[in-house]
């Protein structure tokens, strides 16, 4: 005859004749791929612990009332029980079999699940916020869910593109006030699969020089008229590119207004490379390109609007010389250095110009 800590709850012997549901085991590293929809997740800690680590969704039973609630656990799917240290679930689990529950038990408790991580990734810059990510999610256990707050606009479109490339799991991503929130959950096998190119075609514009713009806005064209995903990330010097040409009223630091003074504002202001000569050259080459029939620089960029070219621009380097989102062409996306490298890596042609 086997006895029990919990009240007068026992289990008479196996001569009795009644057939009993066995206790089935349950890795509490595997915690997080307990399907919580269709199950029942019943918490036998005390509530000093579970203030500590709560559990949502869980049924909260403490072990030493269970005799009284025992009553209130659904029979009708199955149940995961749980502690601290695994102890007091197994005992409670086998009450729960003696009743033809249909019943799991968390080996080793949540002290060895995946736990929630918080990364605070504010005021940091392009790459900073990926990179902690990163640190933190290789330390973290497969299953944890790691928060992240972070307010660099970029972070949005590099946390979407870092998770895809390393294969963990973007559970949500929110912005609230300027604060982006991040969920992700460490998967078991960080590195996906290595896939053939997408053909697509990369170009990182660095350069702010009139002749260079041209030869990129050509190649990303063509490209794109092949019917090949194009991505533009602008970084640096190449921003200007994509500053509207009218002066937009947006709160500037003192050296903010010094770099708007000293950059080009959009790219008809953009000199050439060599043989400039105070912007005559630059007037001398578009005036050659109309007479041969050459498409201008803002045709160009327009045309690969239409043709669906994505345009990046670098969020960090906007904020080292100055420029606002909202002084920039309409349809440009805000990006770092994941999404960069994330459209490089389905790309089989990559230019840096």
């Amino acid at each position: 005859m086997r006895f029990y800590i919990c009240d007068k709850l026992f289990l008479e012997d196996e001569k009795a004749g009644v057939v009993m549901s066995e206790v089935k085991n349950f890795s509490a590293k595997d915690f997080h791929k307990i399907d919580v929809d269709n199950s029942t997740l019943l918490d036998v800690r005390e509530p000093g612990e579970v203030i500590v680590h709560p559990v949502d969704g869980a049924i909260q039973i403490p072990f030493f009332e269970l005799s009284k609630k025992i009553d209130s656990i659904p029979k009708d799917k199955p149940v995961y029980v749980f502690c601290s240290t695994g102890d007091r679930s197994e005992q409670v689990a086998e009450i729960l079999a003696d009743r033809d529950f249909d019943v799991y038990n968390i080996e080793g408790g949540l002290d060895v699940a995946p736990k929630a991580l918080y990364v605070d990734a504010k005021g940091l810059k392009c790459p900073g916020p990926i990179v902690k990510v990163d640190e933190t999610v290789k330390k973290a256990f497969v299953g944890d869910e790691i928060q992240v707050e972070a307010d660099e606009k970029a972070f949005l479109s590099d946390v979407e593109v870092w998770c895809q490339r390393t294969g963990n799991q973007l559970k949500s991503l929110t912005e609230k006030d300027g604060i982006i929130y991040a969920s992700i959950v460490k998967k078991e096998s960080p590195v996906p699969e290595k896939k053939e190119f997408e053909h697509g075609k990369t170009f990182v514009v660095f350069s702010g020089d009139l002749d260079k713009a041209i030869a990129s806005f050509i190649m990303a064209n063509g490209a794109a008229a092949m019917g090949r995903p194009v991505t533009m990330f602008f970084t640096f010097w190449g921003v200007s590119l994509l500053r509207r040409p009218e002066k937009v009223r947006v709160k500037k630091s003192l050296i903010g207004k010094m770099f708007s003074l000293m950059l080009p504002r959009g790219s008809k202001k953009l000199g050439l490379s060599r043989m400039n000569f105070g912007g005559i050259g630059a007037k001398m080459i578009r005036a050659v390109m109309k007479k041969n029939g050459v498409s201008s620089l803002e045709e160009l960029i327009q045309s690969a609007q239409q043709k669906g070219v994505k345009f990046v621009a670098c969020q960090m380097s906007m904020e080292l010389m100055g420029i606002s989102h909202e002084e920039l062409i309409d349809g440009v996306e805000l990006g770092g250095v994941a999404t960069m490298l994330g459209s490089t890596e389905k790309s089989d042609l990559t230019y840096f110009i």
